[in-house]
Order: C-alpha cells, then structure tokens, then sequence
C-alpha cells in the first residue's frame, strides 16, 4: 500500500512538471515570432561594429595630409630681423682730395619680409597619389579586420540554431511521453499497470525537462553572444531560420578561380602594390628639376647700398632653380626597396590562396559526409518512431513494460537529434565555405 501512495505521489509530481513545462513552452513559444536569417546578422554586425567609424577617420586624416601637400602649390612667407655688431668693417685707405669716403658703420640693422613661390614642383601630383593610395591601403587593411566578424556570428547563430533544434525536438518527445503518462495513470487506477511503470515514464520526463532547461540555457548564452556582436537585443523567442545554402555553394563551386577572388585581403594586397607604385613615382619626382620665384622686402642699415649710414627701405626678386642630378644612387636604392617589397607582396599573396585552397577542403568533406548522412536520416528516423509505435501500442497491452518503451523512445528522440544537428551542420559547412572565399551568405 506504501509503494502505491509513492508511486501516486510520484506520478502527480510528474503530472505537475508536463504541466509546468507545457505552460513554459506556451509562454515561450505562443504567439508570432520574428524569423531571424544569418545573412541580416551579418549585415548588421558589420555594419554596427564600432570600427566602422576608422573609415570616416582615416579618410579625415588623409584630407588633412592632402591639404598639407597642397600648401606646397601656395607662396610662402616668412618674417626674419637680425641686429649685430662688428668688429671690422670695410674701408678704403685712399685720401682723395675735397672728398669724404664714406665708412660702413659697425653696428647693422635688418628687417624683413621673405616671399616664395613654387611655379614648378614636379613632386605635389605624385606626393597626392601616393596619400590616395595610402587612404585606400588603410580601408582595405580595416575590411580585412572587419571581416573576421563573420566567423564570430557564423559560429553563434549556428550554436543557437542547433541548441533550438534540440530543444524542438525535446519538447516533441515531451509531449509524446506526457501521453503515454496519462494512459499509464488510468491503467494504474484501473489495476492494470504496475507503479514502476507510471515511475520509469515520470523519471524520463523529469530528465528530459532538465534537458530541456539546459538547452534553453545555452541558447540564450549564444543569442546573448550574438545580441553583443550586432549590437541590437535579441530576444529569447527568436526563431533562427536554417539557411539555404545549398545554391550559393553550387555557383560558388562552378565558378573559375579567379572570380572567387572576392576575400579582402586580396584588395589589401592589390591596394599594397598600388601604393608602392606611388610611393616609386614619388621618388622619381624627388630627382626633377624644382623652379620658384623668390622676393624680399626690408628695411635695415644698410640697405642694399653698403656705404650709406642711415636706415633705408629695399627690395629684391628673383627666380631660383634647384637640381640634385647626382643624389650617390639613393634613388636607385630606394626604388629597389620598392621592387622588393612588391615582391614579398606577390609571395604573401599566393601564399594566403594555397592557404584559402587548403582551408576549403574540411568544408568540402564535411559537406559529402552530411549529405550522405542527411539521405538514410529520414529513413532512420521513419523506422525509428514505427517502432516507437508499435512499443507503445504494446505497452498499451500489456506486453512489454514502460522501461522497454522508454528505450525505444529514447531511440527514437536519439534519431531526430541526430537528423537536426546533421542538417544544421551542413548549412554551417556551407556558410563556413562561402565564409572562407569571402563570398555573401544570400538572403
């Protein structure tokens, strides 16, 4: 009599777990929910990253610089005085009558105003190339940063859309083993059913709840992941939508190599060799031949005139030439650095495309191996729940006991876990391909 009051009480504490968990689920899952795709998290953690902001700032900063080279076009200014005394001065020791030569005096004065302009400087076009150059190097270098944001969401979408799969599939057999509880109930009201069959059935929907709350968990630590890298909240009732991928890989695939090209770094790499080449235009420039108009405008003692005595206003102008035909081979050396660097370019770039090449390749394999997977899942799981079935129906007889049920229900959830996570695992085997060739996920 003892065994039948625990066992009753057990039964209702399971009774009131289904329950519980039903009016969870209903509070979860009731009413529309969003439908979430991987290709707009993408979007939206790229474009919220705060990174974003450097290409505002480095394009701020390439105008500033810009701005500095075109000051070199412009005349320049520059205000000098200078006051001194000397200890000699220049005389003439000849005495000519009725005439007084004049001595310089010892103490000199001299302000003035200097004023130069370039009219022809053959290094402010390439100088303004190569910071057009240096802007575009920059930006690249930050799209290869940003790039690597795609993974981080690859890796928590997917996280969570697996964890979602399984806690599906665990409310289904849930509800499936909530049924079989209340038909064990009445037989064991009736006295057609032993106590530790209703027991066998209430332990397993008490474990599969805890599995239950710990796939729950999860998910909300990997949406949580996912709310920090899109910096937009992203609520626990989202529905992840598994992505199609299956034409994109088709394309990508049948694409020539050098149309799969589409990674950033290969326009970091591209945008390297362009500056390079406007960094040797540069020193080119340096070796040409610079013209400027100069004047100067003073007032000292002297002026001009060496001999006269008091202060006097004076003025000069000119053109000024300036060539450095022999620079002991700088030039030359600076435009071999060049050359080298442009080489170690090249070497870097091919060896970043065997790397994507041989990056592919677990991908590749993952994708044969769940295809084939995927095709006997749907088999599996048919037969799987045609015994789970028939178990039941037995159960409902008599025949067998609820623990041998449970095993075949188990089998049966074991199956349809199997055949979600294979599913989820090719999309992410797909993604992490298109990923790989910087390729978009399609809408």
């Amino acid at each position: 009599m003892t065994g039948t009051r625990s066992s009753v009480a057990l039964l209702s504490l399971a009774t009131l777990s289904v329950a519980g968990a039903a009016r969870a689920q209903q509070s979860s899952w009731s009413g529309p929910r969003d439908s979430v795709r991987l290709s707009a998290l993408l979007q939206q953690a790229i474009a919220t990253d705060p990174r974003q902001r450097q290409f505002q700032l480095s394009a701020a900063v390439s105008a500033l610089r810009l701005g500095n080279i075109d000051a070199d076009k412009k005349p320049t200014l520059a205000v000098a005085g200078q006051a001194q005394y000397q200890s000699a001065v220049t005389t003439i020791p000849v005495r000519v009558p009725n005439i007084t030569i004049p001595t310089p005096p010892y103490d000199t004065y001299d302000a003035h105003l200097n004023a130069q302009q370039p009219l022809v400087n053959p290094t402010v076009a390439p100088r303004r190339a190569a910071e057009r150059a240096q802007l575009a190097e920059t930006q690249a270098e930050l799209r290869v940063t940003l790039f690597g944001v795609r993974q981080d969401v690859n890796d928590a979408f997917f996280t969570a859309l697996l964890l979602q799969e399984r806690e599906a599939q665990t409310i289904l057999a849930i509800a499936g083993l909530d049924a079989r509880l209340r038909e064990m109930a009445i037989r064991l009201r009736d006295g057609a059913a032993l106590p530790g069959d209703t027991a066998a059935i209430a332990a397993t929907i008490l474990q599969r709840r805890q599995d239950l709350a710990q796939a729950r968990a999860d998910r909300r630590a990997a949406l949580a992941r996912l709310t920090e890298l899109v910096h937009a909240q992203i609520s626990d009732s989202v529905v992840l939508a598994l992505p199609d991928l299956a034409p994109a890989v088709a394309r990508a695939q049948a694409a020539p190599p050098t149309e799969t090209r589409a990674r950033p770094e290969f326009a970091q790499f591209e945008a390297t060799r362009a500056r390079l080449a406007s960094q040797e235009a540069v020193e080119s420039a340096q070796d040409r031949p610079k013209v400027s108009a100069f004047g100067r405008v003073g007032y000292g003692r002297p002026g001009l005139d060496q001999l006269a005595s008091g202060f006097q206003p004076y003025f000069l102008g000119g053109l000024q030439f300036e060539w450095k035909p022999w620079t002991w081979g700088t030039t030359t050396r600076e435009r071999q650095v060049l050359e080298l660097e442009r080489q170690i370019t090249t070497t870097n770039e091919r060896a970043f495309a065997d790397q994507l090449s041989r990056g592919v390749q677990p991908f590749l394999a993952a994708m044969t191996r769940l295809d084939t997977a995927i095709a006997l899942d749907d088999r599996i799981v048919a037969l799987r729940a045609e015994i789970e079935r028939e178990t039941a129906a037995k159960l409902r007889e008599g025949v067998v006991t609820a623990s041998e049920y449970v095993d075949r229900n188990t089998d049966l959830l074991s199956a349809r876990l199997a055949s979600a996570q294979h599913r989820v695992e090719l999309a992410q085997a797909r993604a992490g391909y298109l990923t790989t060739l910087g390729l978009e996920i399609p809408q």
